[in-house]
C-alpha cells in the first residue's frame, strides 16, 4: 500500500475520534445544564411548598387568635347581660352572643380543614428536603464527573491535533487536498476500503478494471460514485487452531 494511503487512513481514524470528542465536549455543559435546569425546578417546588405550609400555619394561628377574641367578647357580653334591664336589651346581647358562638365555630371548621391540608404538605416538605439533599450531591458528582471528562477530552483531543498535524505533514499535498476536499462534502469521510468489489461508504459496485487497477495499489484512486479515495486490503490468512489456513477477510 502507498505510503500516502496509509497516512490518509490514519487521518481517517484521527478525525473520527476527534469529531467524537468535539461532540462528548460539547454535549457536555448541555448535560450539566439539563441537571441544573431540573434541580431548579425541584428547588421552586419545594420553595412553593414551603410557602403553602407558613401560609397555613400562619392562617390557623390567625384563627386561633380569633377564636380568643369572640370567646372574651363572650365573656364581656354574658356579664353585660347580667345587667340587662329589659327584655330587649337581654335578646340583643344573646343575638350578640349567638354570632360571636357562629364565627366561633366557623373557624374551628377552618382550622380543621387547615390542619387536614397541613399534614400532607409537611410530609410533603419533609420529603422534597431530603430527596432534595440526595439530588444536589448526585449533581455535584455528575458535574465533578463532566469537568474530569472535559479535561480528559481535551487533553486527548489536543494530542489528537498534535499528531494529525505531524500525519498530515508526511502526505503529498495532491492527496492531502483531495481527503480534505472529499472529506469536507461527505459527512466527514474521505476514505473507504474497498470490499468484495463495492465502495463500504456509498455501496456502489466498483468497475472490474477500477478494482483490478486499485488491487495494485500503486496511486491514489477515488471512487467513481462518491469521491471516496479507496483503498484495498487483500485477504489475511492465519492458521486455525487446526494448523490449516484459514482465509478470516475478504
Amino acid at each position: 500500500m502507498l505510503p500516502d494511503l496509509h497516512l490518509v487512513i490514519r487521518l481517517q481514524e484521527i478525525d473520527h475520534r476527534l469529531t467524537d470528542l468535539t461532540r462528548e465536549i460539547t454535549a457536555l455543559p448541555k448535560h450539566i445544564a439539563e441537571i441544573e435546569r431540573k434541580l431548579s425546578s425541584h428547588e421552586r417546588k419545594l420553595e412553593a411548598d414551603r410557602a403553602a405550609l407558613a401560609a397555613n400555619q400562619k392562617e390557623r394561628k390567625k384563627n386561633e387568635g380569633d377564636i380568643q377574641v369572640q370567646e372574651q367578647k363572650i365573656s364581656k357580653l354574658k356579664d353585660q347581660m347580667l345587667q340587662a334591664k329589659t327584655n330587649e336589651q337581654y335578646r340583643a346581647f344573646q343575638n350578640e352572643i349567638d354570632f360571636c358562638q357562629r364565627d366561633i365555630r366557623r373557624l374551628e371548621d377552618r382550622i380543621l380543614e387547615l390542619m387536614g391540608e397541613s399534614d400532607p404538605l409537611d410530609k410533603n416538605v419533609k420529603a422534597a428536603e431530603a430527596a432534595l439533599k440526595t439530588e444536589k450531591t448526585q449533581v455535584e458528582a455528575e458535574k465533578q464527573q463532566a469537568r474530569n471528562r472535559t479535561a480528559a477530552d481535551e487533553k486527548a483531543a489536543a494530542e489528537l491535533n498534535e499528531e494529525r498535524s505531524r500525519t498530515a505533514s508526511q502526505v503529498s499535498s495532491s492527496t492531502l487536498a483531495l481527503y480534505e476536499r472529499v472529506r469536507k462534502g461527505r459527512k466527514g469521510i474521505g476514505v473507504a476500503e474497498a470490499v468484495g468489489g463495492r465502495c463500504s461508504e456509498c455501496h456502489m459496485a466498483i468497475r472490474p478494471q477500477l478494482f483490478q487497477d486499485l488491487r495494485r495499489g500503486d496511486q491514489i484512486m477515488s471512487c467513481e460514485s462518491c469521491q471516496r479515495i479507496l483503498y484495498y486490503n487483500p485477504p489475511q490468512s492465519i492458521e486455525d487452531l487446526t494448523g490449516e489456513a484459514a482465509v478470516v477477510r475478504e
